[in-house]
């Protein structure tokens, strides 16, 4: 009985000090992430009357604004926009990292520096990089468009032409991020046991079908993660649009609404909460929330081994 006793005060002692260790996080937690989430919440069910009051000075609206939204002709363009962003830069993404992993994974001379150049982009901030591809692409005096003159080619301005803005966004952020996917399918195949490939060598199997049917199944965890990432990524993008064609790019008229070619949900959110309709802007921020998520379980269903 009194082991018994010791062995709970032990345990309860244990406790304590886990929690007291884990108290910070969680006060940081509430405060920062916790709260905001709730009051977002709150806030999308409301129209706010006063800014200095932030309970006081909502007005409750119900569900009005997420009715709104599904007549809203812009939402659903920016929505466009971002599965069109999304089904661009993640096969592309994922499909480059693959090949430069595939590339660097062997003792080639030189393969720690290559990782390395490839890897460094992926740590700047977006909005530098997006910057530092602006002047690449500025017309006529940025390189991208000195060397497509170099070999004959008399290209419009690409961020500033509909069909161009968006495959060249996507192409800036291809190369700043496929350091990453790169490092992930390195670490992966890594891991494949090498008897694998030397069976499929002395059956004959060829370079192309070892990659397809040994190292591609076997990362199918690695590809689930990129697409999932990739997939919260599209529909966060904000930094990159906003620092390559600040408001959206150029524009076109769809059905009497001036919209922009690259105008995808994040900078029509900054927009609308720019101009101080938080409560829209909050039950956006929602819809994309749920969009996100069932895209990513689809992905997940998709791609999951069975």
């Amino acid at each position: 009985m009194k082991r018994l006793f010791r062995d709970t005060s032990i345990s309860g002692r244990e406790n304590l000090i886990s929690f007291s260790l884990i108290l910070p996080f969680l006060i940081i937690f509430c405060i920062f992430l916790l709260y905001p989430i709730i009051y977002s919440l709150i806030l999308s069910f409301h129209r706010v009357t006063d800014l200095y009051d932030v309970f006081g000075g909502l007005k409750l609206v119900g569900g009005r604004n997420y009715t709104k939204l599904f007549h809203d002709v812009e939402f659903w363009w920016a929505i466009l926009m971002t599965l069109y962003y999304a089904a661009l830069s993640i096969p592309i993404g994922i499909v480059f990292s693959f090949l430069l992993a595939v590339f660097l994974v062997g003792r080639i001379k030189g393969s720690r520096i290559f990782r390395t150049c490839f890897f460094l982009p992926f740590v700047l901030d977006v909005f530098v990089v997006a910057i530092v591809w602006t002047l690449l692409y500025s017309s006529p005096y940025g390189i991208v468009m000195k060397l497509f003159e170099l070999i004959g080619l008399k290209i419009p301005p690409l961020l500033s032409t509909p069909a161009t803005s968006m495959p060249a966004i996507v192409a800036a952020m291809t190369l700043k991020n496929a350091g990453f996917g790169m490092i992930l399918f390195i670490a992966s195949i890594n891991n494949i046991p090498q008897s694998l490939y030397e069976a499929a060598s002395i059956d004959g199997v060829s370079g192309f079908a070892k990659h397809r049917y040994i190292t591609i199944p076997l990362i199918k965890p690695v590809i689930l993660f990129l697409v999932v990432t990739g997939t919260i990524a599209s529909l966060s993008a904000f930094a990159e649009f906003y620092g390559m064609t600040r408001d959206g790019g150029p524009m076109i008229n769809l059905k009497g609404n001036i919209v922009g070619i690259t105008r995808v949900t994040g900078m029509y959110l900054f927009r609308e909460f720019r101009s101080l309709k938080l409560g829209y802007a909050a039950a956006i921020s929602f819809v994309l929330l749920i969009i996100s998520l069932t895209i990513s379980l689809i992905s997940f269903r998709l791609l999951r081994e069975r």
